[in-house]
């Protein structure tokens, strides 16, 4: 990816001077040609793309990421001690740092190419940079809850954050299937 692509900010002028943009996800879509700038400009969050280094008005992936925590105190003892039973025990805390993903999406002329694991391989690396100003132990998602999305995730180590969607949907106080899963990914492990 590297070698093909570069990253930018994505902004209003990338979205009206590129070529147009699909991820061939009606929300995904509406949020990164009509929302983001607006998203950025509320402190939010931030929103990059990767486009061709040979054709630059060809964005192949755009993702925005935000500050976020996990407060382990309001999940069940077992997802709590799960979550936490690789934290040395004298720096184990209510709540542990971490990025939110809280849109990634693939230009749909490049699924299945591999190139989203790449986008999350490069995020992953991005947090625990030497170069990263600030710390964080977890990357965080709300995954849509369909198989396509949350295989993506899983095959990309991500754990989800409760057993099953029963517990989450207790969690969040929902009567009916929810539609998206907590999941996370632990950056220690590609630290050490």
């Amino acid at each position: 990816m590297d070698e093909h692509c570069y990253i930018t900010y994505l902004n209003n002028k990338i979205i009206t001077e590129s070529n147009p943009f699909s991820c061939d996800h009606t929300d995904l879509d509406d949020f990164f040609t009509n929302d983001c700038e607006k998203y950025t400009n509320q402190l939010l969050g931030k929103s990059y793309c990767f486009c061709l280094n040979d054709d630059p008005k060809t964005i192949v992936a755009a993702f925005t990421v935000s500050n976020d925590s996990i407060k382990t105190n309001f999940f069940p003892k077992s997802n709590r001690n799960r979550l936490s039973k690789k934290i040395h025990h004298s720096k184990r805390m209510k709540s542990y740092p971490a990025v939110l993903i809280g849109r990634l999406g693939v230009n749909k002329d490049y699924s299945s190419s591999g190139l989203g694991s790449q986008i999350m391989n490069f995020i992953k690396a991005w947090f625990v940079d030497i170069a990263n100003k600030t710390g964080c132990r977890f990357i965080v998602v709300d995954a849509y809850n369909n198989e396509r999305t949350l295989k993506y995730y899983i095959n990309n180590d991500f754990k989800f954050m409760f057993e099953n969607e029963e517990e989450e949907m207790n969690y969040n106080d929902f009567n009916d299937k929810p539609h998206t899963r907590l999941m996370y990914f632990d950056l220690i492990t590609i630290k050490n």
